[in-house]
Parts: C-alpha cells; sequence; structure tokens
C-alpha cells in the first residue's frame, strides 16, 4: 500500500463517488490519496484544522498543534483500511511537525462506532448529544447548513477519539480513555497491535 499527497480532483472525486455525505469538507490542510499493492486509486484520506478555537483549548493545544481527521472515502480495494489510516498519521507527524494530536468523530446517526479509531488504538474521550437539526431535501437527510425542507429531525450527536502524537500526551489521555462504544448486535472488530513508532 502506498499514500502519496492528494490532488484537489483526487479528493473530488472520492468524496463525491466513495463516502455517504457526497461533499467535500470545509478546510482542508492535508489529503492523501491511497493505492493497493496493485497501483489501484482506492481514495483519499483527509485532514484539517479545526474551524473553532475552543477545542484547542479544550486540550490545552494552541492553533496548529491539534490537527482533526475530517474523511476517510476509499472504495475498499484497500486491503485494510485500518493500515491506510496508520500510514496517513505517520505522514502527518513527518509533514506536520507542529501537530501533537489527531482528533476525529464517529456519527452516532450513521450508526457508526469508531470501528476503524478502535483498530488503531484512538483515544475514546466521550460521547455527545446534538443541539442541531437536519433536514429532509431531495430524497435524502442534510445538515440545516445544506438546505432546508418541511422534515426535520434531530441531529443523533458524535463519539469523540483522539490519538495523542508526543509520549507525554498519550500517557496523559490514556489515563482518561473511556471504555469503547460496542454494536449491540455483536463485537466491533478487536484493538490491533499498532504504534506511529513501527
Amino acid at each position: 500500500m502506498r499514500l502519496e499527497k492528494a490532488s484537489y480532483k483526487a479528493v473530488k472525486f472520492a468524496c463525491m463517488n466513495y463516502h455517504y455525505a457526497k461533499r467535500i469538507p470545509a478546510s482542508v490542510n492535508v489529503s492523501y490519496s491511497v493505492f493497493n499493492d496493485d497501483n489501484e486509486f482506492c481514495g483519499v484520506i483527509m485532514y484539517g484544522y479545526p474551524a473553532t478555537p475552543s477545542l484547542n483549548k479544550q486540550f490545552n493545544l494552541k492553533h496548529g498543534e491539534l490537527l482533526e481527521l475530517r474523511r476517510v472515502a476509499l472504495n475498499s480495494k484497500q486491503k485494510i483500511t485500518s493500515q491506510a489510516l496508520g500510514i496517513s498519521m505517520r505522514l502527518i507527524k513527518k509533514d506536520c511537525p507542529t501537530v501533537k494530536m489527531l482528533i476525529s468523530y464517529s456519527d452516532k446517526g450513521q450508526d457508526h462506532y469508531g470501528t476503524i479509531y478502535q483498530a488503531t488504538n484512538w483515544i475514546f474521550i466521550e460521547e455527545s448529544d446534538s443541539s442541531g437539526y437536519e433536514y429532509y431535501v431531495n430524497g435524502k437527510w442534510m445538515h440545516s447548513r445544506h438546505g432546508k425542507g418541511e422534515i426535520k429531525r434531530k441531529l443523533a450527536g458524535k463519539r469523540k477519539y483522539i490519538y495523542p502524537l508526543e509520549k507525554k500526551l498519550m500517557i496523559e489521555y490514556k489515563l482518561k480513555q473511556k471504555p469503547y462504544p460496542k454494536k449491540l448486535s455483536g463485537v466491533v472488530e478487536s484493538n490491533a497491535d499498532f504504534n506511529l513508532e513501527d
């Protein structure tokens, strides 16, 4: 498997064809194209700096020290998704040396539990409810910023995961880790042995 910096064309194609949201997320700063062992394009992994300064403050970090995983838009031609994510995390350490921590969310509304984060040893911090709403527009549910329809429902909220890139922060937040959320109908994939230093 191979990753390289992604072009805007690759980002747009992967977001529109391989991700359920069918849109490019705002404020993407670093993107990687993923290629399998046969050199086939499998999609992209995208990161961006948080839009709200309060998120940095929550972890006592400065601007530029926290990076959010915005999209994993892959077509399943890669062998192991967690391996692709792991490679991208190593590249972030190299390409963005000021970044001390990664953060990402799994969408409760899509019944996502963060299996890929659990497989790569991210730290589960919290589960939150949302005060926002989504609307049914043109046959699908959309956030209010993308349009409003007659039918609306409350957003389901998110599950928050972090991955400290500094050893000191990893030790600190491992002590605060909550048990991984599990699907009621079964158990999510087990934690893989994963280390950015490997």
